[in-house]
Formats: structure tokens, C-alpha cells, sequence
């Protein structure tokens, strides 16, 4: 993690290679008080792992959330995971006043309460079936199942062949998911089934307009991501500045070729977020 250098200057911020980007980003810096930033959980705020349950944040990049909240309307956290689980695994209650929207939307954390809808009957369904259909699909030892609770989600990255392990349980999973009117989300070395009609961009859209945010900024790494950057374009079109930014990895390259910046994984991100608080800071005290 960087520190201010000796000179009070702020180290130089990355900069986004769209003009959009550009200017959203000039926008956070000059007028942060209304803006919202929000994040994705594994693979941007922390390192994917084999073992989702053992996730942990990148280090010092919760503490770095927490100077960069004091500065901003609003810091999010958006996850497929349960909302709840994500700010166990994270530490996020310790960033004040940050929203957690969980399971693509469906759940919402703040203040140390959840708040959530009943899941729809064919998550019973799946989670009923899936055992079964996974043990029949050939998928090689090391595939795994992770429910969610309003969600489940079938895992292949410990197997000695994830892409083959995906390869023979899409189908199924796909037939299943249609029986049960679930969608299917697929991402890195995992194929989840989750209720239909949330994603990420409509809890993101949600939370912009609830808080009259502006600019906005959201972070991600995976397929389930580009429907939030697919909203802060959206957005744009509406006069908000947007600025959307991709942690990467050698697994996906989607999210970063839709992208504005590109950071190297959740290290690039935790460094990120300290150079901004800087450049806010900065900015001011009128330097």
C-alpha cells in the first residue's frame, strides 16, 4: 500500500484511457461529496481463492475504503454472495456508513441489519436436484456446491480440468435452471443459478437514484459485473459521470475490454483507492 509522499503531493493517479472516464474521474476528485463508489467483493476487494468460504480482502484495502468513506456520499459493496457473509468475510462494518447489497441486489445490508425478500420457490428446487445432477454430469473430483441461500453455485476451480468441468455441467445446469425459472450466471471457474430479474446493474441503478449520486464509479473483474458497467453507461446518457474500472485477471477479458482503467487485480485496486483519497484530500485544501 502507498503512503502520501514527504512533499504533501499526491502520487499520480492512473488514468483512464476514455474521455468519459476521464472526465468522471476529474468529477470525484473536484466534487466528492454526493459521489457513490461501489465495488464488487472476490476477485476486486479480494484475491480469488479456491476455497470461496476462506476469502479475505485485500490487505489494507478495507482500511483504505474506510479513509476513502469520510470523503464520499456513499461507498457500496455489490456481491453475489449474502450480504451478510460478505461483510463477515471483509470486515465491513468497519467502513462507515457503506451499503452491502448482496445477492445481486436481492439483499441489502447497512447499519448491521439485512433486509431481504423470501428466495423463490426454484432455489428449493435447485438446491434439491443439484446434487444428484452434478454426481451424473461426469464433472471430474474437486467440483463443488455452494449455496447461497437465495442462490447456488457449482464450482470447478479445485478440479484438475475447471474449463472440461464447465464444459460438461452447462448443459444440465442450464436444463435445470430453466426448470426451476432461475438464471443461469456464469463467471470465473463457477456456474451459479440465482433468481432472475437481479443483477448488478439494477442495484446499482437503484442505489444511484435512492442517493442522488453523482459522479459514480463502480469496480469488478467478472461476466457479472458488466451489468453495472452496462448501467454507469446508462447513466452517462442521463448526465451523471461515470467512471467504470476492471481488476484483472489472465481469466477474464471482457471486463477489462469494457472498462475505462484497468488495474492489476485487487492489489491495483487497494492502491487505487489510496491515491484518490489523496488526490480528494489534496484537492481540498486547495493544493
Amino acid at each position: 500500500m502507498p503512503s502520501s509522499p514527504a512533499s504533501g503531493q499526491p502520487h499520480a493517479l492512473p488514468e483512464p484511457t476514455t474521455r468519459v472516464g476521464r472526465a468522471a474521474l476529474e468529477a470525484l476528485v473536484t466534487d466528492p461529496s454526493k459521489a457513490l463508489v461501489a465495488f464488487d467483493f472476490d476477485g476486486t476487494l479480494a484475491p480469488i481463492v479456491a476455497d470461496p468460504r476462506t476469502s479475505a480482502p485485500q490487505p489494507g484495502i478495507v482500511a483504505a475504503l474506510a479513509d476513502l468513506a469520510v470523503l464520499v456520499g456513499t461507498v457500496a459493496v455489490i456481491t453475489g454472495r449474502p450480504a451478510a457473509t460478505a461483510v463477515g468475510l471483509g470486515g465491513l462494518d468497519r467502513v462507515p456508513g457503506i451499503v452491502v447489497l448482496g445477492h445481486y441486489g436481492a439483499e441489502r445490508w447497512s447499519d448491521g441489519e439485512v433486509v431481504a425478500a423470501d428466495p423463490p420457490p426454484g432455489v428449493a428446487l435447485v438446491r434439491a436436484e443439484l446434487p444428484a445432477l452434478v454426481d451424473s454430469s461426469g464433472a471430474p473430483e474437486g467440483t463443488w456446491i455452494e449455496d447461497k441461500g437465495r442462490s447456488l453455485a457449482v464450482h470447478t476451480r479445485r478440479t484438475s480440468d475447471p474449463d472440461r468441468a464447465l464444459e460438461l455441467l452447462v448443459g444440465p445446469l442450464t436444463e435445470l435452471a430453466e426448470r426451476a425459472d432461475l438464471k443461469v450466471e456464469p463467471g470465473r471457474m463457477v456456474i451459479e443459478l440465482r433468481p432472475q430479474g437481479v443483477d448488478k446493474g439494477a442495484a446499482l441503478t437503484s442505489l444511484v437514484e435512492e442517493r442522488a449520486a453523482q459522479p459514480v464509479l463502480y469496480a469488478g473483474d467478472d461476466l457479472g459485473d458488466l451489468p453495472a458497467f452496462e448501467a454507469v453507461a446508462a447513466l452517462r446518457g442521463q448526465g451523471v459521470p461515470g467512471l467504470t474500472v476492471c481488476s484483472s485477471s489472465d481469466e477474464v477479458t471482457e471486463v477489462a475490454d469494457a472498462a475505462d482503467l484497468v488495474v492489476p487485480g485487487p492489489s491495483g485496486l487497494a492502491e487505487l483507492i489510496v491515491r484518490l483519497t489523496e488526490r480528494i484530500r489534496v484537492r481540498g485544501l486547495g493544493a
